[in-house]
């Protein structure tokens, strides 16, 4: 955890990182007027009052963003991991196939979403340093760099010394879920494994801010806790990475929990309308965020948030490593309560590594990016290049 005022050495130049620890600590008996007019955004709201958030919200989107409708992909690097998390299907102790690609893998996935039009990608691995540690995911961009705009990664978090290799070799965001602000339910949820270590997560976006990267990605699970409570604590985030990493572009998913390995079953639920509600809120409050959604939602629900706040998707995913081209097979393995077997398939078992949850919408890239135009949106495949930059 980083004390308030500690001075880091960041990518080239000197950042000043602010913990929210302690905000976070204290947000049950001291609210920003900010978070409290959130809160009250969040608040049931009668079909006239949200209708007029939607509005409202809608205007908003179209004021700062445009018609337009970022578009990437997922690219699993790998499923190895060493928590024990009891929600997801990566957790050590599920006893799943498992793979980590190799450099010329993890080409030929990226090359197939390029072909499908794609120039951002999020390489995500599971929380396990020693098949998805610093060189090895430094190697990964720096070789799909010259294909791709704009790459991030979704890791375990690292000090900011291990983030900056990553940033010189290409990177530019980063993304981590709080998954819950609840420290209780944090500590039933992860029993093993250095995620346990609330803190040190809370404070990853400052690292990698400091380390370099210029896109922050955050979120909260949605089925852990209520989401009134997690909303109210990640709109808290968000208006302290606003006023501390402000020369970043910040983004937010609400990932609402799906069926995974392990079938653990949410105690929480919300919405479909609950959903659309809280989209309203973040984007009447910070009028310049990121609204991201996943293909954990379904396809009737994702064609109309996209009208009134989200300004990113992706599409087309794939949660298993190798799942685009179903490479990784000659070193597939098992792992039982974090030992490697040899995997022993059953007739007719698909030899493919084991995903980290279901995906609802299944529509092809490109019957999205279809859809989003009847709309009226312009789905962007690559919104810069580092040419322009003079880079």
């Amino acid at each position: 955890m980083y004390a308030i005022g500690v001075c880091e050495r960041g990518h080239g130049h000197e950042i000043i990182v602010m913990s929210f620890v302690e905000t976070l600590d204290n947000l049950a008996l001291k609210k920003s007027e900010l978070v409290n007019r959130f809160e009250h955004l969040i608040a049931p709201k009668s079909d006239r009052e949200f209708e007029a958030m939607a509005q409202t919200s809608r205007a908003l989107t179209l004021q700062n963003f445009g018609r337009t409708m970022r578009l990437f992909a997922p690219l699993y690097l790998s499923n190895e991991c060493i928590n024990n998390c009891r929600y997801c299907g990566f957790s050590r102790d599920n006893p799943i196939l498992r793979v980590t690609l190799n450099v010329d893998e993890v080409v030929a996935e990226a090359q197939h979403l390029a072909r499908q039009g794609f120039r951002q990608i999020l390489l995500v691995a599971g929380e396990h340093p020693k098949f998805a540690g610093r060189d090895y995911l430094a190697e990964c961009v720096r070789t799909l760099g010259p294909d791709f705009s704009s790459i991030s990664i979704e890791v375990g978090p690292m000090k900011t010394e291990d983030y900056v290799p990553i940033v010189e070799a290409g990177a530019e965001g980063l993304v981590v879920y709080q998954e819950t602000y609840n420290r209780g339910i944090y500590a039933e949820m992860h029993t093993a494994g250095p995620k346990r270590d609330f803190d040190f997560r809370l404070d990853c976006a400052e690292r990698a801010y400091a380390a370099g990267f210029r896109r922050l990605g955050i979120g909260a699970l949605i089925g852990l806790s209520r989401w009134q409570d997690e909303a109210i604590a990640l709109a808290a985030h968000l208006e302290h990475l606003f006023k501390h990493c402000w020369q970043a572009q910040i983004t937010v998913s609400l990932p609402r929990l799906r069926p995974a390995a392990g079938e653990f079953r949410p105690l929480f639920s919300m919405t479909d309308r609950e959903l659309a509600q809280l989209v309203c809120a973040l984007r009447i409050t910070f009028s310049q965020l990121g609204i991201v959604l996943s293909t954990r939602e379904c396809a009737p629900l994702r064609d109309s948030l996209v009208l009134i706040g989200v300004t990113m998707m992706s599409a087309g995913s794939h949660t298993e490593p190798g799942g685009y081209t179903r490479r990784g097979g000659a070193h597939l393995h098992r792992t039982v309560r974090g030992r490697i077997v040899a995997p022993e398939f059953q007739d007719g078992e698909d030899q493919l590594a084991t995903g980290q949850f279901e995906i609802s919408d299944e529509r092809s890239p490109a019957e999205i990016a279809a859809i989003l135009r009847r709309r009226g949106l312009e789905p962007v495949w690559k919104d810069w290049d580092q040419a322009l930059c003079g880079a």
